[in-house]
């Protein structure tokens, strides 16, 4: 009766090989080991099994993805997450800083990949402005895209009608390379073992900071503030 019971307690539940299953196609560097690692940091709480095994609701991996998400794309810190998260499971919606903020709950809200055919339908552009882009190294080379490339696609057809072309762009994805070279030995200067979900942490966060300071840089080189 007891074993049975508890099957019936871990019913819905999912394995880590599940979760992985689940969060890779988004977050592909993601490990079992990160897993642990952000579990070890505070950010998400499996139910154990008597045996110890972890087990995942769907809260939880719909926290997982806020958290991979925030990091991966908004460069926020785990510190600064942990905090968006209280704020969260105190019922509040908080707003995510950066150089456009938004809300926790808009994160969260389902979002799908995109054929070129559908990204193109999206944004206007035709088939071979996207060649372009793709070619300069601005977008993937994929049969996918991340639903932030409509975002980014449009930013490149707003540049081209100024006559800023993604030919004329190449050199910001050389530099993108020169800063990533720059972050990964400044973290393994610090003895951090490359590959480790510590040495992700401290790479976005260096990451985020870079990217304060171009944006900084950029808008004085116009006279703003």
């Amino acid at each position: 009766m007891a074993a049975v019971q508890a099957r019936q307690q871990t019913s819905g539940l999912l394995s880590i090989g599940q979760v992985l299953a689940r969060l890779q196609d988004d977050f592909a560097d993601l490990t079992p080991s990160k897993l642990r690692f952000l579990e070890e940091q505070g950010l998400v709480t499996p139910e154990r099994t008597k045996s110890g095994y972890r087990k995942f609701s769907q809260e939880h991996i719909e926290r997982l993805r806020l958290v991979l998400t925030l990091q991966r794309d908004h460069y926020l810190p785990l510190k600064v997450i942990a905090e968006v998260l209280e704020e969260m499971d105190a019922g509040r919606d908080p707003m995510i800083p950066g150089a456009a903020p938004r809300s926790a709950s808009s994160i969260l809200a389902p979002k799908r990949v995109l054929s070129s055919e559908e990204l193109r339908r999206s944004t206007g552009a035709s088939a071979r402005f996207l060649g372009e882009a793709i070619a300069a190294g601005l977008l993937p080379a994929a049969e996918v895209f991340p639903h932030d490339a409509v975002a980014q696609l449009t930013a490149l057809l707003k540049l081209a009608e100024q006559g800023i072309t993604p030919r004329h762009l190449r050199s910001l994805r050389v530099a993108a390379e020169r800063e990533a070279e720059l972050i990964s030995h400044a973290v393994s200067t610090r003895g951090v073992k490359n590959g480790t979900p510590a040495s992700t942490e401290e790479s976005l966060e260096l990451a985020g900071y870079l990217d304060t300071v171009r944006s900084g840089v950029l808008r004085r080189r116009f006279g703003g503030l």
